[in-house]
């Protein structure tokens, strides 16, 4: 059984104030002295980042189409080992799943999976009486999950606030908080939402802060709290890695080298702890920074984030660029990481690994997707099916390479990324504890690669630019 205090924050819609209101509650519970587990629904990397800040612990996704319904419990359990309450923040408005899925992924479907009461968000700055209505529709348009409160937002003055009140009286659902309009928290945001915390850490802890000193003010700590702890226990038992990687590690702990700094923000914390429950060591390294590879790296795991944003940056550490080009390691590289091994990226010189340039696009690409591996990788054996998520404004010529990483087949048919020597690479993001045995696969092809010279010798991966990174 999995016993967490735990309550979800949800809303109406995008927009309505959830990451102000969660983020808020995570920071001001533990800023009571709260061991707080923060998770989002959803495949979104972006604000995780804002609620380990909050909290002290890491930010966790909570994703029924990525994960499957059945692995939610258990991740909330194994995050939230030693919590006194775990904060869910949503994702889109309470109800929105994934398209043509139904409830699938939404909100309100973790919410059920969770057994955990719904804070209602809502943005009242347009509003009086109406509130009623849009709560009362949303409280009971299904019946297993618990809308039991609301936070109202962006409320304009005391006469306001004593309107939206008034209406509510007989909904049935309790006002736990009132936020006034105010623009003193900003988060800037740019083409794929907020800015990460690692971009701007420094004002990321002034916001959370100045988050937390609203929802002190605004919200009912003690109520809310007490409603936490209202959820049932869950008849589930905590996610596991090493009994998920379901094989004795590898002998050796071949050291694994994952990108990180502020170009390559975007990582699920459980692909680190599969990776060391195959047996790895798992180390960083900061491709804007590092000149080299950790002494001895025998695989690199390059995830996603904004190197469109530094490529002037990355470009300039040839050295680098010149190493992982000449690599000849198991390589497994995700959107950014698709992107910096490429010839190029809006014109200024990359890896070189993969013959392809890429570059920003007039729109964003976003969803989810089921795919099919094409070929044997050092990520996954073909015919492996998995389901991953695509969020980039940029686009990669080609977009598959002979052997494409993935052919994808829902919601459309075609091939995406590269499958060339050790290297997997694609566009499309995966999470491993929905497929465990690709981080066994992966760490089982490192062992034995290290070397002093991080495996940098001969023509790399098969690299047409191999060696000529420049």
């Amino acid at each position: 059984m999995i016993r967490v205090p735990r309550l979800v924050v949800a809303a109406p819609s995008s927009g309505s104030g959830k990451t102000t209101v969660a983020t808020g509650l995570m920071a001001a519970f533990a800023g009571r002295g709260l061991a707080v587990s923060p998770h989002k629904v959803g495949p979104d990397y972006i604000d995780p980042g804002y609620h380990a800040l909050a909290t002290g612990r890491p930010g966790r996704n909570l994703d029924a189409y990525l994960c499957g319904p059945e692995r939610i419990a258990p991740l909330l359990g194994h995050a939230a080992r030693g919590a006194d309450l775990a904060v869910v923040e949503g994702v889109m408005g309470l109800y929105d799943g994934a398209a043509g899925q139904g409830g699938l992924a939404s909100t309100a479907h973790v919410a059920k999976l969770l057994r955990a009461p719904v804070v209602l968000v809502v943005d009242a700055s347009s509003q009086s009486r109406s509130v009623a209505a849009l709560v009362h529709g949303f409280a009971s348009w299904d019946p297993e999950v618990r809308v039991a409160g609301v936070v109202l937002n962006k409320v304009g003055s005391d006469r306001h606030e004593e309107l939206l009140r008034e209406a509510l009286d007989g909904s049935g659902v309790p006002v736990l908080g009132v936020l006034r309009r105010t623009k003193v928290v900003r988060a800037p945001s740019r083409h794929l939402g907020l800015v990460p915390v690692a971009e701007r850490r420094a004002e990321a802890v002034e916001s959370v802060t100045a988050l937390a000193e609203r929802v002190r003010e605004g919200c009912d700590l003690d109520a809310l709290l007490a409603l936490a702890r209202q959820a049932p226990p869950l008849p589930a038992e905590a996610w596991d890695p090493v009994a998920e990687v379901g094989a004795e590690p590898v002998a050796g702990a071949p050291r694994v080298a994952v990108a990180s700094g502020e170009a390559f923000t975007f990582s699920y914390a459980e692909h680190a702890e599969l990776l060391r429950a195959a047996g790895a060591e798992v180390v960083g390294f900061d491709p804007l920074r590092d000149e080299a590879l950790p002494h001895g790296t025998a695989g690199l795991v390059i995830g996603g984030g904004f190197p469109e944003v530094y490529a002037p940056e990355l470009a300039e550490n040839r050295p680098l660029r010149e190493q992982i080009a000449a690599f000849d390691g198991p390589v497994a590289a995700e959107c950014a990481g698709l992107l910096y091994l490429a010839r190029e990226l809006d014109g200024k010189p990359m890896c070189g690994v993969l013959d392809a340039r890429g570059r920003m696009a007039e729109r964003l690409t976003l969803g989810y997707r089921e795919a099919v591996a094409v070929a044997d990788s050092a990520l996954a054996e073909a015919g492996t099916r998995v389901r991953g998520h695509e969020f980039h404004r940029t686009e990669l010529l080609p977009g598959a390479g002979q052997v494409p990483a993935w052919g994808l087949v829902r919601p459309e048919r075609r091939p995406d990324g590269f499958v060339q020597g050790n290297v997997h690479a694609s566009y499309l993001h995966v999470h491993w504890a929905a497929a465990p045995r690709m981080a066994a696969r992966f760490v089982a092809r490192c062992a034995g690669r290290g070397d002093a010279e991080n495996g940098a010798a001969g023509a790399g991966n098969g690299s047409p630019g191999a060696g000529n990174a420049a």
